[in-house]
């Protein structure tokens, strides 16, 4: 069995994975599957895609595609008796370097500036080499706007940078806070003297013209890409758009085969990838063995368990990747390397029937 997983509504995914499907290229993707080798996942990875492409081809689609490509690695690492990563390529590195991805929850400004940086002398007090911030007060993620929320911003990560020190890597999360290179510029350009790694997601998503105005007149790099799905999204990332740091989350992108393409494709452009990875244990694993032989991979985003405030984060993969001296070893297990919490996950299944009966019901 391959274990796989996308960070997509959960009922959409269903939908794309079980539709039947009402043309040649408008297929359900388990029809698909059938009769397809599983041992040859970008095989199955254009087949699926070509087969999807009236309903599919970004989106939705393809994050569904992309747990399933992360679940045919994970079966083609089993039946070799090797580490996914063996069979993607040849080593980058000798260990990877995750860094902690820190999201307190506060009642107030006060209260999450404080246990942000709590937060951050543990991580690096455990272990950690580098921490983000993810400063999510306005834009799509935020519940409620935060007055004066720029400068509280600057606020804060002058507050944890003093807490950590200089030998300590800081990345800022934003959320497309700005709709304008302008607006962004006049917070950010006060960052460059507390030594940001970059700053992610700044702008729109789509705003590509927008974002090549802000790489070019930032003091600090910019970062963007975890909703993107396809190579082809992330050459007009890099192209138009200009960011120096992609970020693919495994899943959305299309899995594993695709992740390793967009990894090349910025190689070859001479840009760092760091991924997005704000998920389970599931997606952890997978996107440790993409930077086990990705060269331009600083980094690669950690969730915490001892900090998650989700129950899939903490418990649905019963053995976490081990931190030692701030760097993971590279995965030795067959496959994926990890095994399901089958106690957790069938409370969180009858949860879902929960939910989905109190969705449904007239």
């Amino acid at each position: 069995m391959g274990i796989g997983e996308t960070d997509l509504n959960a009922w959409i995914a269903r939908a794309c994975i079980e539709a039947p499907g009402t043309h040649t290229m408008d297929l359900g993707l388990s029809k698909l599957l059938i009769g397809l080798d599983p041992l040859d996942p970008p095989s199955v990875w254009e087949r699926l895609y070509v087969g999807t492409a009236m309903s599919g081809r970004r989106g939705a689609g393809i994050h569904a595609l992309g747990a399933l490509d992360i679940a045919l690695w994970d079966i083609c690492g089993k039946a070799a008796g090797k580490p996914t990563w063996q069979l993607l390529g040849e080593p980058a590195r000798e260990s990877l370097t995750p860094y902690a991805s820190l999201l307190p929850h506060a009642r107030d400004f006060d209260s999450f500036q404080q246990a942000l940086v709590d937060q951050a002398v543990w991580a690096k007090c455990f272990g950690f080499r580098a921490a983000k911030l993810e400063l999510l007060w306005t834009g799509p993620y935020a519940s409620t706007g935060l007055k004066e929320a720029d400068s509280r911003m600057t606020e804060t990560i002058a507050a944890v940078r003093t807490a950590v020190g200089s030998d300590f890597v800081l990345m800022v999360d934003v959320g497309y806070a700005w709709k304008l290179p302008a607006e962004a510029l006049a917070v950010v350009a006060t960052w460059a003297e507390h030594d940001v790694y970059f700053i992610e997601t700044p702008l729109w998503v789509d705003d590509l013209e927008a974002y090549a105005e802000l790489v070019r007149r930032s003091p600090i790099p910019v970062a963007a890409g975890e909703w993107l799905s396809t190579r082809h999204e992330f050459v007009d990332l890099m192209e138009r758009g200009q960011v120096q740091i992609v970020q693919p989350d495994v899943g959305r992108v299309g899995g594993l085969t695709e992740a390793r393409r967009v990894c090349a494709l910025a190689a070859e452009r001479g840009r760092a990838v760091v991924p997005h990875g704000w998920k389970t244990g599931i997606t952890v694993a997978a996107t440790a063995h993409l930077a086990a032989v990705t060269d331009p991979m600083p980094f690669f985003e950690f969730v915490p368990q001892q900090l998650a405030e989700s129950r899939l984060r903490r418990e649905l993969v019963l053995d976490e990747l081990q931190l030692v001296d701030g760097r993971i070893p590279l995965p030795s297990r067959p496959g994926l390397g990890i095994e399901l919490n089958y106690d957790s996950m069938t409370e969180f299944e009858m949860a879902a029937k929960g939910l989905d009966k109190r969705l449904f019901s007239s």
